[in-house]
């Protein structure tokens, strides 16, 4: 088999979380470049290994070779583990290099356990290669004790086989040198260096290790040279001009063609395209083993030409997936990529690991069984880092300015045009005042005229008034819409309108309502353009066929946000601060008149939280950022039903377990996400199976499970996520079951506030949701007995605008409940529109009092349901959003100083949470904590010194 090595290893980010141990006697600090040298005069460069180093020595395949970045690229074996930084001199007697690093391996209960690293992508056929290492021991240890470097040589669907390289003897309080040579006769399709050896329980000491090629291949065009220069793609024979050699068949055959289809499929490129063929399963397609080519914490851009073929199909969607599998033999599954289409098309996608992994496949998959994937070519490349886009330069801002020409139609219907066949006129009685939204953006305004547009013989829903917009447009500003909308009679029940733009012939929501003909309805939505286009046309739509449509004083007017922000910042201070009176008391020496007072807010009593994953907390750099930056936490998908019971009677509660876990060590609150989901889209197959019956005992047992097994460790739960969407249970089980989930849970953990959380409620475009909506939605369940306690808006929105986000949540606070924004996202491509629209929502809910709380719906790119909307780049820059949301978490504590007066207090206004306040009494220094709640009068705490 010809193996073509590509070079894979890509510069690593290095971490800033080092590992602990009993062993550690100093901090360690780390390093972003590589060393140039070491003790055997060889260089080990991250970018993938090449023939010489600068110095033109063999270069180390070893990755991290001296443990100067910790145990990064470095596997555990059963066993644990630790890097020290020794001090000049020794470690339990053991000389070691001044600022040296080592690595420490414990809790060994096997001789065969210790660290070991794959080497897979770094080797090559007939080379030989030298090994060196600088290794001892540790602990209890009579004597001598035997270390071994030994290669572990795995083969697909055959026995793994071990190769020994070399043993040395070590005492402890001495370091040993290991040497030994290798030649691979055949190329497995893993490779992995380990080191082994000593008895049970005595700890392993590994200072370096290296290994060079000391007899590459001469014919360097030689697919098996040790090294391949230059190539970037870590896929194998990437557009199979060595045949199916380093691809196999994922549960199917595939086969090599240079055309299909009597000539008419040929490649898009090369000379050469592979088909998986014979596919029962959805999951069957074409698969190669990168294990050892990718890296964690590295970003990786994926392209691949695909199409599909086969009778009676003309599209489908093909995806490349990721199966990871981690030492501990968990297995996950990352999407990286989709398309539909059944001729030559490319596919592009990005992946990144947060654990090391044991093996990774890259694979095609997706189309119905009996549909051939086919494959042209594969490139998995290190992500380009694309540098951010620079700010908007908007010119000639005229915020409130209506775009929209003759809106008051006081010169008729001149400017206005029918959208099909029907019949534009003007007529009056319409309202002489704006509607709300656009009220409290804007001011005070003149009377509007009364006149309105009435749309008669309409055949389409899409008829009604409409006009081009195209030159009154600029970009990135983001708009806000009003009208006041009705229908005429003739309807059967109300009518969904819709304020829409057709942008280049694409369709964009500019609001939409649910609207009668009792009486004028206000629409109120937002909208933005951040690509150049042709034309824009905005037009009125939406009433079934026939009925009559009104529109009066549609205005569409950029936004002065930072207007808003102004007025937001008023109305926080005036209710999320508090005047606070320090009363000092009890000094030995008196009143402590004018002794200096410090005192700084370490938590915000509101809730700022994020969505988490379990493979999230694998990645040290992620945890950092997020517990340093939020103090509530909520599972992506790891509570689901469909998680937690994919199959019947099986049950992960694993990955719940340990993000549990991990809040519970930093103090952090959590959100159960959800018990059930009400849209049958959501609901595992073996679920939908179930007759009426055995359903109702399903859910029982959910109820029960669930939340007998987390009792008192989730301070909220969504009950039933999103009824406003679906309805699975409640059309199978009758009304009363979503009610009776509430009653149930409540039952079972009273100690829980118990949610409704649903989507597009604060928005204005999902006539299905709207607040009244929602609000009737509430009231109902709560006549039926439910005790809802909480109301979750889930804020995956789109150019939000200030006054239609308040207005939404004004209309939900009048039920008296607690609101949480509890997925809150934004996605702009551009980073500073991206920061500007998180600053709305944060804004917009910290401002209001009906509010407790916000969860992002994550923050690192890459983990997120929608892309642009990160906050932390793949590989952990913060990016501008992020600067943002961090300057506001900041702007958002209270800090003062000063000098007791002459009453022996200091007052200030900060906002509600924990303090810490602390002065110097003479010689002593006191430090005391107390808490701001929330309340009208000052609030006096008295400091007993």
């Amino acid at each position: 088999m010809r193996r073509i090595c590509s070079s894979c290893c890509f510069t690593r980010r290095v971490s800033n979380t080092l590992q602990k141990s009993e062993h550690i006697q100093r901090s360690i600090g780390t390093m972003e470049n590589t060393k140039e040298g070491n003790a055997y005069g060889v260089s080990e460069k991250q970018n993938g290994s090449t023939i010489k180093s600068r110095n033109g020595f063999p270069s180390n395949i070893i990755l991290n070779h001296d443990f100067s970045r910790g145990l990064d690229s470095w596997n555990l074996n059963c066993c644990n583990g630790s890097v020290v930084a020794a001090e000049s001199g020794s470690f339990e007697g053991i000389s070691v290099k001044s600022g040296s690093n080592y690595a420490v391996i414990t809790n060994r209960k096997e001789c065969w356990q210790g660290l070991e690293q794959d080497i897979t992508c770094r080797v090559s056929l007939g080379s030989t290669y030298t090994v060196s290492a600088f290794v001892g021991v540790s602990g209890s240890l009579q004597g001598s004790a035997d270390i071994k470097a030994t290669l572990k040589l795995e083969y697909q669907g055959s026995a793994t086989n071990y190769l020994f390289i070399g043993r040395t003897s070590v005492t402890r309080q001495q370091w040993k040198k290991l040497e030994g040579t290798f030649s691979l006769s055949t190329m497995p399709d893993r490779v992995v260096f380990y080191l082994e050896g000593p008895s049970p329980g005595v700890d392993l000491l590994i200072e370096s290790v290296v290994i060079f090629c000391s007899s590459p291949i001469e014919d360097e065009s030689s697919s098996t040279r040790c090294a391949a220069e230059g190539d970037e793609n870590i896929i194998l024979n990437p557009r199979f001009e060595d045949g199916v050699n380093n691809w196999s068949g994922r549960g199917c055959k595939i086969l090599l063609h240079d055309s299909m289809g009597d000539g008419k499929i040929v490649p898009q490129s090369g000379k050469f395209f592979v088909s998986a063929t014979e596919r029962t399963q959805t999951w069957n397609g074409i698969q190669q083993e990168i294990t050892g080519r990718v890296q964690r914490k590295l970003a990786y851009e994926v392209s691949a030409v695909v199409q599909i073929f086969g009778n009676n199909i003309t599209s489908a969607d093909v995806r490349v997936t990721l199966w990871v599998q981690t030492p501990n033999q968990r297995e996950q599954y990352i999407g990286v990529a989709k398309v539909t289409d059944k001729d030559w098309i490319q596919l592009q996608g990005k992946f990144l690991l947060n654990a090391s992994p044991s093996r990774v496949v890259i694979y095609l998959e997706g189309p119905p069984p009996g549909t051939d994937i086919l494959l042209n070519s594969l490139a998995v490349k290190h992500a380009e880092k694309i540098p951010p886009s620079p700010p908007p330069v908007i010119e000639d801002l005229a915020f409130g300015v209506n775009i929209i020409q003759n809106s008051n139609l006081n010169d008729g219907s001149n400017g206005w045009f029918p959208l099909g066949n029907c019949t534009l006129s003007v007529t009056t009685g319409s309202p002489h005042i704006l509607p709300p939204m656009a009220r409290d953006s804007l001011g005070a305004h003149e009377p509007l005229s009364g006149r309105y547009i009435l749309v008669t013989k309409r055949s389409q829903n899409w008829m009604g008034p409409a006009q081009m917009i195209t030159d009154g447009l600029k970009l990135y500003l983001t708009y806000q819409v009003s009208a006041w909308v009705r229908i005429g009679p003739g309807a059967t029940g109300a009518q969904n309108v819709n304020v829409a733009l057709a942008v280049d012939n694409q369709w964009v929501n500019g609001g939409q309502a649910e609207v009668g003909n009792d009486r004028w309805y206000e629409i109120g939505g937002s909208f933005r353009i951040e690509k150049q286009p042709l034309k824009v046309m905005a037009y009125i739509q939406g009433p079934a066929p026939g009925v009559d449509l009104m529109v009066a004083a549609l205005q569409i007017f950029p936004v002065d946000r930072r207007a808003r922000f102004r007025h937001l910042r008023k109305e926080t201070d005036k209710i999320r601060k508090r005047d606070v009176i320090l009363k000092f008391s009890g000094s030995g020496t008196g009143t402590p008149i004018g002794t200096f007072v410090k005192v700084r807010q370490t938590q915000n009593s509101f809730g700022f939280g994020s969505c988490v994953s379990r493979t999230n907390i694998d990645n040290e750099d992620f945890v950092d950022f997020f517990v340093k930056n939020f103090n509530w936490a909520v599972f992506g998908n790891e509570l689901k039903w469909y998680w937690t019971e994919s199959q019947q009677g099986n049950f992960n509660y694993r990955d719940a377990d340990e993000l549990l876990d991990l809040c519970k060590s930093y103090n952090m609150e959590t959100r159960g996400h959800c018990i059930f989901w009400e849209v049958e889209g959501t609901v595992q197959p073996w679920i939908k199976q179930l007759n009426k019956n055995d359903l109702m005992t399903a859910v029982q047992n959910r109820l029960t499970g669930l939340l007998t097994r987390y009792k008192g460790k989730f301070r909220h739960y969504d009950v039933n996520n999103e009824m406003l969407h679906g309805s699975f249970y409640q059309d199978r089980l009758g009304k009363d079951i979503r009610a009776n989930m509430f009653k149930t849970a409540n039952q079972l953990d009273p100690a829980a506030t118990l949610f409704v959380n649903d989507y597009h409620v604060e928005d204005g475009c999902d006539p299905r949701s709207c607040p009244e909506k929602y609000i009737e939605h509430i009231i109902d369940l709560q006549k039926q007995g439910a005790p809802v306690g909480g109301i979750g808006i889930q804020g995956h929105i789109d150019s939000p605008v200030g006054p239609v986000v308040c207005s939404a949540l004004d209309n939900l606070g009048a039920l008296g409940l607690p609101i949480w924004f509890t997925e809150l996202d934004v996605s702009s491509i551009n980073e500073f529109i991206r920061a500007d629209d998180l600053e709305v929502m944060l804004r917009e809910a910290f401002a209001h009092p009906a509010v407790d709380g916000i969860m992002l719906w994550g923050f690192w790119e890459l983990f997120m349901s929608r892309d642009n909307a990160h906050l932390v780049n793949a590989e952990g820059e913060i990016n501008e959003t992020g600067r943002r949301y961090l300057a506001l978490r900041k702007e958002w504590l209270s800090h003062g100083h000063g000098h007791v007066n002459e009453q022996g207090e200091f007052m200030f206004r900060g906002f509600h949470g924990s303090y810490v306040v602390e002065m110097g009494t003479g010689s002593k220094k006191i430090s005391k904590t107390f808490v701001v709640d929330n309340g009208e009068s000052p609030l006096v705490v008295s400091i007993d010194l």
